[in-house]
Formats: structure tokens, C-alpha cells, sequence
């Protein structure tokens, strides 16, 4: 027998320390994540005693797979209409951790005599809490209904799109070995290019394509589909000098726009968790105990920045937002911990030889320490705002008040700031899809054409390919908002506001000259008054022509069809609108959703009965049943198995009634499982002599009502009868053929009456 490759080895090493290690961890309630990185402790070169890996560089290759997918995943569960959607809350919070614990993390690491890149590595680190931890913890402690975890949750949306981001500005710096303004704003221009161009392109072809191809999808070829897209984006991300996360992270989030990101995410669990296990683990390799002890000093530093920083920072930053202080205050104690971002920018570190060795095992350690204290910071966050609430001068007390209710007001703007905000998105948008279908066209296309066509006439075909291309995103830049309701009023109100509207125009039409002169000059080597005169009629063509506006249109229309798709099929199925759930929030009432289990003693029960209402506060708004919901359902709408109830009240209501209900639905089951557990058998007895069932009959015996066993067949003599009548009666001699539980079929047996 040929020997087992190494690479098959080192994963059995892997996978067998992890199954071990992650079954205690799940028997001592603590985090797989922590789990992953004991057993990569104790598979790796630290722990001698045990069989370990034989070539780290294989693992390094799993390792980048898990990136992957592990971005890939977080991807799926962002979406650029959730970043829109959870307002400004999250992104003014998630940007004043990011910068303070960036600030902090650098300024601690320069204390300590560390190197600049050093320091800029460990800030980026510190900055970003844990999805993963943070979710798990609410899920098991019972808190994702409250009105809090909602914040924190997208808070670690916009933390994540930030971490790619960091990610790719950490690589510069990494490449460049120094911190310089014009390189940092060039790679931030270059990113947003990249994800504006990509997205766009993304959300009009992707949603398109899964349509088209949906009859043909099953789990086993959607997962096929979406990890090819997947690794495409992240081929074509390393091709633009990106990282590889980053294009998956981007694909991630394309595909949640979809209808089918659901059923993508839940597919695509399995391979993320089977990959993610191996990068946790070789996280945990990289671990060697003799540098813990030798930097116990900076973990415990660190450790202490992490939980007071992020409380400080995240506390100072919803407050900021404007949400009261005692969400701020338990959304702050929620993300005291590293997250999965940290090892994944060390991991960075380290393949790009930047970062010192000592760094990864030391914010390893921080991370384990951080995500151990992390269900009690929960805890400790209603004490902590009580103890502050009692202690805060009244004046403070009514500024933050007065301040949280005025940023909740819905704040009219000016018609010129909606009309100038819409055509600067506009014309970025635009401009940006029109510079990379040209840089790509010139890049790729023209040498092909002018391979098989040279002179005039390539370059004349060359130039009507890329018009043709482009022409709707420059009618697009041109035209639109020149009829919308904004431009009309102002034109409208005051024959001042003409002039500037009229400027407006003919910026919009010079940019696209100036786009369309370019190409001319570049394809002919024309001079620039010619190239001009061309561009003029170009663009003026482009703006009367009745068929590219069409076309346009359509185009348009299609985009956000496609942008929209998830969201108007979630609305459809939701059982209250958005904007009844908004108003919600303001007033310390939420909208939270409870499934009905089966078995569950609420199963088969009216509204009336059950008395929701009275008992705990709360009120049932809708029940979803399928592809069906019962909106204000009445009293007497019964409760079936699988169906969503979703109710409205406050945290506590909300928070007693489902602990409540789960107390209450174990101790049905247990007393279920009590009266129904013996499996179901056929057995045959026959009534003897001084049996006490002979002259009863079936029904008088109670073997179907009290012993709950099925009576389907006796042998009288020479006759059959099958399926016997209730009323008919045992006599001496009958073989009875029974059905039920085995004990209870023992009994009958003895002649005993149940």
C-alpha cells in the first residue's frame, strides 16, 4: 500500500484535535472558536508529547482557503440594502471604535518600543469586535429580540465592511514600508473604484444570470455556481492588485442581494465551517507558550485596552448617534473582545513579513482572554447602567435625553441638497463604470481588433464598440434629475435657481465631452480641436437619440429590479412594514419573532386561551404559516407547528414571555416524553380461561382508550377477523393480534385490565 500524503495526514492531525477539543469546549458552554485554537495549540510544534503537522506550509495553504470563505460567508451576511437600511447609527459608531481603538491600539504599542508597521497591525487588530462570538453569545444568553443586540448587530456589518477596507490599506503600507497621504488617498481611490465598479456590474449581471438559470439550480449546482463566483472575484481582485479576501468578501455581498442568498448561505455553511476550522486551528499553531510568558505584561495590557476602549469608545459613539444611554451602554459592554478580523490582519502580517513573530501568538491570547469574558460584560452591562444612571447629575441626564429624541426627528432638507446629493452619486457612479470600461477596453480589446484590423478602419471599429458600450451611462450622467421633482421646483420657485440648474447641465455635458475626446484622441492621434468637434457631435447624437434613451431606461429599470429583488420578497413575506417598525423603536416597543416548535404545548391553542396578552404583556400582531401570515390574527386563530408568531413589546415583556415559554415548552416535553415512550410493536396473546376480558368487548376492555394499543385482528377457530368493530366481543380461545407500546402489550397479555 502506497503511503498517505502528507497534506491528507496533516488535515487528519488537524480535523481529529479539532473534533476533540470543540466536543469538551461545547460541554463547557465556551466558544468553538476557542476550541479551534487549543486543539492548533496542541496539534503544532508547541505541544511535543502529541502527533503534530509535518509541513506548516500545506496548512498555510488550507489556511488561506478558510480566508476565503470565511470573508466569503461574512459577505453573505452583509448587503449593501442592510448597510442602507440600519441607518446612521451603526456607521458613526462603527467608525468611532474603528478610529479611537486604531488611536489607542498604535499609541500603546509605541509605549511599549514597538516598530511603526508593528503598531499599525496591532491597531488594526484591536479595532473590530467578533460577528461570530458576539451572535453566539446573544443567541445562548437569550438577548438577540432586544432592542440593543439590533445595534450591536449592525455595528459589526459596518465593522466588517471596515475591516476589508483596513485590510487593503494595511497591504499598502505593508508594500510601501511608510505611512504617506498621497499613497494612502491613491489606494482609497482605487478601492472604492474597484468596489463601486464591481457592485455595480455585480448586482446587474449576478441577480440577471441566477434568474435565467433558476429551473436548472439545485443545492448541489448553486453550490457549484456560487463558489465559482466566488473564486472568480477573487481572481479577478489578486489580478487588480487586491487581496484575495477582499474579492471574496465582494462576491459575498453581491450574492445577499439576491433571492437566493438564503439558500447560497445555508449551502455554503458546511464548507465555511470545515475550512474555517482549519484556519482557527492554524491560528492556534502559531501559538508558542514560551513567548505568552515571556510578554504577559503587554497581554494583560492589551487585554485591559481592548475591554475599556471598547466600552469608552463604542458607549461615546451610539450616544453620538443618538440612541439613549442605556442601549449605549449595553451595546459598549457587548463588543469588549477581538474579533475574527484580528487573525486574519496578523495572518497578513506575517505572509507579508512585516510584523514581528512575537506579535500573532500575543493578540491570539488577547483574543482568547477577551472572547472568555464575554457572555459576563453582557451581564455586567444593566448593573453598570444602573450604578451610572443613580450617579449621573441630573443636568447630564436631561441633555442626553433632550439630544436622543432630536436626532430622532426626521430632519427636512432643503430641495437643493436632495437635487445636488442624487447627481453627485450619479455622476460618480457613472463616471467611475465609464473609466473602467474604457481602461479595460484599452487594455484588452484594442490590441485584439487591431491585431486582425489596423489602420483607420480598426480604430473606427474600436471607437463605435466603446460608444456603444458607454453611451447609456453618458446619456445617464447627462439627463438624469433634469425632470425630477427637485429640479422642477427649483426651476419653479425662483428664477435664480435657473442659472445654476442650467450650469449643472452643462458641467454634466463637458465631462462627457472631455470622456469622449479622450478616446477619440487615443484611438486617431487627432488633434484636440478635431477630437473636440467629434466629441460635440457624439454627445449630442447620444442626448436626442429617442432608441438610447429607451434602452437606457430599461437598463436602469433592470439595475434596480435586480438591487431590490431580496429586499421586495422579504418585504412580501414580513408581517408588518418597515416604517411601522421604525416608529416602533422610538417609542421602547420592538417587533420580535418567536417560532412554535413541535411539541410545544401552545401547538393546537387559540389566542384566547393561551392569553398572551394578559399573562406577559405582549400582543400578537401576525402569524406566518408557509407562504402565507395571518396579520392582528383574532382569538380564536389557532397556533399549528412551524409557524412564526411575531409579537410586539418591550424588552422585558418580550424577554419574560420567551423565557416563559421556553420553560414551560421543556417541561411539556419532558412530561410527553414520560407518558409516550415506549416504541410501538405487534404482538399476539391468546385469552385463556379466566381471562378478565372474556365477554367485553372491545371497547368495554379500554385497550384502546386506557391502554392505547390497537386491537386489528382476531383468530376465532378457523375464521379471520380483521380491523374487529368496537363492539365486538372477546371470547376463551381467541388469538388477539394487538399494536402499541411493549409494556403495555405485556400487560393485556396477563389478562390484566389496563
Amino acid at each position: 500500500m502506497s503511503d498517505i500524503p502528507v497534506l491528507i495526514s496533516d488535515l487528519a492531525v488537524i480535523l481529529i484535535a479539532a473534533g476533540i477539543v470543540t466536543l469538551l469546549f461545547k460541554w463547557l458552554k465556551q466558544p468553538v472558536v476557542l476550541g479551534y485554537i487549543v486543539a492548533g495549540l496542541l496539534a503544532g510544534p508547541a505541544v511535543e508529547w502529541l502527533p503534530s503537522i509535518s509541513d506548516p506550509a500545506n496548512i498555510r495553504i488550507w489556511a488561506d482557503i478558510g480566508v476565503i470563505f470565511l470573508l466569503f460567508a461574512m459577505g453573505l451576511e452583509f448587503s449593501f440594502k442592510k448597510l442602507m437600511h440600519i441607518g446612521g447609527t451603526a456607521g458613526i459608531a462603527a467608525l468611532t471604535i474603528v478610529v479611537g481603538m486604531m488611536t489607542a491600539g498604535y499609541s500603546v504599542g509605541r509605549l511599549l518600543g514597538w516598530s511603526q508597521m508593528n503598531c499599525l497591525f496591532l491597531g488594526g487588530m484591536l479595532s473590530m469586535s467578533s460577528t461570530a462570538i458576539v451572535y453566539k453569545a446573544f443567541d445562548d444568553m437569550g438577548l438577540r429580540e432586544q432592542r440593543f443586540a439590533g445595534v450591536v448587530l449592525g455595528i459589526l456589518v459596518v465593522e466588517d465592511l471596515v475591516g476589508v477596507v483596513l485590510m487593503v490599506l494595511l497591504s499598502t503600507f505593508a508594500v510601501s514600508r511608510e505611512v504617506e497621504g498621497m499613497e494612502m488617498a491613491n489606494s482609497i481611490l482605487k478601492l472604492g473604484a474597484f468596489l463601486l465598479f464591481w457592485s455595480v456590474m455585480g448586482i446587474f449581471l449576478i441577480p440577471t444570470f441566477l434568474q435565467k438559470t433558476r429551473r436548472l439550480l439545485n443545492d448541489e449546482t448553486l453550490l457549484i455556481v456560487a463558489l465559482g463566483l466566488c473564486l472568480g472575484m477573487v481572481l479577478l481582485a489578486t489580478r487588480s492588485g487586491f487581496s484575495s479576501a477582499l474579492g471574496a468578501f465582494v462576491m459575498g455581498s453581491l450574492l445577499a442581494e439576491t433571492v437566493e442568498a438564503e439558500s447560497i448561505e445555508r449551502i455554503v455553511k458546511p464548507v465555511k465551517n470545515l475550512f474555517g476550522a482549519i484556519f482557527f486551528v492554524s491560528v492556534g499553531m502559531m501559538i508558542v507558550p514560551s513567548m505568552l510568558v515571556q510578554y504577559i505584561v503587554p497581554i494583560l495590557l492589551l487585554t485591559l485596552l481592548v475591554i475599556v476602549g471598547q466600552i469608552l469608545f463604542s458607549s461615546f459613539g451610539i450616544l453620538l448617534s443618538g440612541q439613549p444611554l442605556k442601549i449605549a451602554i449595553q451595546s459598549g459592554f457587548s463588543l469588549t473582545q477581538v474579533g475574527e478580523f484580528a487573525f486574519i490582519i496578523a495572518a497578513l502580517g506575517v505572509s507579508l513579513r512585516v510584523t514581528d513573530n512575537f506579535l500573532y501568538p500575543i493578540v491570539v491570547a488577547v483574543s482568547v482572554i477577551t472572547t472568555f469574558f464575554t457572555p459576563y460584560m453582557i451581564r455586567l452591562a444593566e448593573p453598570a447602567y444602573r450604578f451610572l444612571d443613580k450617579r449621573m447629575p441630573p443636568s447630564w441626564k436631561a441633555f442626553l435625553d433632550r439630544y436622543a429624541s432630536g436626532s430622532n426627528t426626521i430632519r427636512h432638507k432643503s430641495a437643493w441638497n436632495r437635487l445636488l446629493k442624487s447627481l453627485v452619486r450619479i455622476v460618480a457612479t457613472y463616471t467611475v463604470l465609464c473609466t473602467f470600461f474604457i481602461l479595460i477596453f484599452f487594455q484588452y480589446v484594442v490590441p485584439w481588433i487591431q491585431t486582425y484590423i489596423s489602420g483607420i478602419r480598426g480604430a473606427l471599429i474600436c471607437l463605435l464598440i466603446v460608444l456603444g458600450v458607454i453611451s447609456p451611462f453618458l446619456r445617464a450622467i447627462i439627463m438624469k434629475k433634469n425632470h425630477s421633482a427637485e429640479f422642477q421646483q427649483l426651476w419653479k420657485d425662483n428664477k435664480y435657481n435657473r442659472g445654476p440648474l442650467v450650469s449643472l447641465i452643462a458641467v454634466r455635458i463637458l465631462l462627457c465631452i472631455g470622456i469622449v475626446t479622450a478616446i477619440v484622441a487615443k484611438l486617431f492621434n487627432v488633434a484636440l480641436g478635431l477630437g473636440l468637434a467629434i466629441a460635440v457631435v457624439v454627445i449630442g447624437m447620444i442626448v436626442v437619440s429617442k432608441r438610447l434613451k429607451k434602452h437606457s431606461i430599461l437598463l436602469e429599470r433592470r439595475f434596480f429590479r435586480n438591487f431590490s429583488e431580496r429586499e421586495l420578497e422579504q418585504e412580501r413575506k414580513s408581517p408588518i412594514k418597515r416604517n411601522f417598525v421604525n416608529s416602533l423603536l422610538l417609542r421602547d416597543l420592538h417587533l420580535a419573532s418567536f417560532d412554535v416548535v413541535q411539541g410545544a404545548m401552545s401547538v393546537g391553542r387559540t389566542l384566547k386561551e393561551l392569553n398572551y396578552r394578559q399573562k406577559y404583556g405582549v400582543s400578537v400582531v401576525s402569524i406566518i404559516r408557509g407562504e402565507y401570515r395571518i396579520n392582528i390574527p383574532g382569538g380564536e386563530e389557532r397556533l399549528y407547528p412551524f409557524d412564526k408568531v411575531i409579537a410586539v413589546g418591550t424588552d422585558k415583556e418580550l424577554e419574560d414571555f420567551r423565557q416563559d415559554i421556553t420553560t414551560r415548552n421543556q417541561r411539556y416535553k419532558k412530561e410527553l416524553a414520560e407518558k409516550y415512550q415506549g416504541d410501538v410493536s405487534m404482538e399476539q396473546f391468546a385469552i385463556e380461561a379466566g381471562s378478565k376480558l372474556i365477554g367485553l368487548t372491545i371497547r368495554q376492555s379500554g385497550i384502546r382508550d386506557l391502554a392505547t394499543c390497537l386491537v386489528i385482528g382476531i383468530e376465532r377457530g378457523d375464521r379471520s377477523l380483521m380491523n374487529p368493530t368496537p363492539d365486538t366481543v372477546f371470547e376463551e380461545g381467541d388469538v388477539v393480534w394487538i399494536v402499541g407500546e411493549k409494556s403495555k402489550l405485556l400487560r393485556l397479555a396477563e389478562g390484566k385490565r389496563i
